[in-house]
């Protein structure tokens, strides 16, 4: 078995307010967490100060935590015993405590969880929101999610189930979603934030509004724990359900951010699920885990955003390392440059372990 000795580091993040007790106390995936926060809260202008903070909620996409923590934690119940476990082990393996952090860093107490669905959980804590906005349960909602996996044990584990680039003399060009030559996904690190709100609560307060979260699908393959479907029906289901919640038509849609992390079997299968929604249509598709790596968690949201600002400037991100398209990915990939055009309709994919699916559809916002 080859061993991956590469991957995507963030880098550390600013964190404003905290004493060196709480900068001490915070994991790395909990600072992530509350920079890309701190960023969306800021440009959402947002303030509680006047409002009831239980209209306001928070939730958070995580997957694997701290593991490191865990680590440090079994190794000193092994070697010295119970006593010997470090105080704040607790609250760094628990994946719900950054969701608690954020909700009283920014005030909002309302509706809070976390939401653990593999590298679909930041799509899943999005579009979750939206469904309690919609339902009247909120006037907004504060969606992030993160991960830090960048840690030995993890590396192992992907490596075992044959999963991650091994592109060890060229980390650069490891991640190759699409392409012929693809031999699995680079492990990333991030975070990424949407505050999401009624349109009628950000008119009222004279909010930018970047885009419209238009639709929202989630589903399951039912297939295998760590296999996609191959005949990508659970996708396709999902797509088809965001398309439905946005109330349109294969044909409305531009641009697809997809999921592809690099993986043989993964990009075949959302390939196939591509050419049944759009069997005519043909929507610009990239992977910008090209660029980024794959952030596990963390991915969906990041995604999401990508997807939420080229509706909103008219720019389909483009498809890097990918110099001899798989032919068994016949889809319509976008070039290695930027390309700009109207897109009325932008879906971003996650997909995860246990066959998990959750799909956002974006439109523009009239500016």
């Amino acid at each position: 078995m080859q061993i991956t000795r590469f991957g995507g580091i963030a880098e550390t993040p600013k964190v404003h307010g905290l004493s060196p007790e709480d900068l001490a106390a915070r994991s790395r995936y909990m600072l992530l967490a509350m920079a890309a926060a701190d960023q969306a809260w800021k440009q959402s202008g947002l303030d509680l100060s006047e409002a009831d903070p239980y209209r306001y909620g928070t939730y958070l996409g995580a997957s694997m935590a701290d593991l490191e923590a865990y680590a440090n934690a079994f190794q000193a119940l092994f070697d010295e015993g119970p006593r010997a476990m470090p105080k704040l082990t607790a609250p760094a393996v628990l994946k719900n405590v950054p969701a608690g952090i954020l909700a009283s860093r920014h005030g909002c107490k309302g509706p809070n969880k976390a939401i653990v669905s593999a590298c679909a959980s930041g799509s899943h804590a999005i579009g979750d929101a939206a469904m309690l906005i919609r339902a009247g349960r909120a006037d907004a909602m504060l969606a992030v999610s993160t991960e830090a996996p960048i840690f030995p044990a993890t590396f192992a584990m992907f490596n075992a189930l044959n999963a991650l680039s091994t592109r060890n003399e060229a980390p650069e060009s490891a991640s190759r979603p699409f392409d012929l030559e693809r031999d699995g996904f680079v492990l990333a690190e991030g975070a990424g934030a949407m505050v999401l709100e009624s349109e009628a609560h950000a008119q009222e307060r004279g909010a930018e509004i970047l885009a419209e979260l238009a639709g929202y699908g989630q589903t399951c393959d039912a297939y295998h724990i760590f296999r996609p479907d191959p005949t990508g029906a659970g996708a396709a289901a999902c797509m088809r359900q965001a398309l439905r919640d946005a109330e349109a038509d294969p044909d409305d849609v531009g641009y697809i951010n997809a999921h592809a992390t690099g993986t043989p079997m993964g990009d075949r299968a959302e390939a196939l699920a591509i050419q049944q929604v759009f069997p005519e249509a043909q929507p610009w598709v990239s992977s910008t885990k090209a660029i980024l790596g794959h952030l596990a968690a963390a991915a969906g949201a990041v995604e999401a955003i990508v997807a939420a600002l080229a509706v909103r400037y008219g720019v389909v991100p483009p498809q890097m390392n990918c110099d001899h398209p798989d032919p068994e990915c016949a889809i319509r990939l976008a070039p290695a440059y930027k390309t700009e055009g109207r897109i009325d309709l932008a879906l971003s994919n996650s997909f995860g372990f246990g066959g998990t699916n959750a799909v956002l559809a974006f439109r523009p916002y009239p500016r």
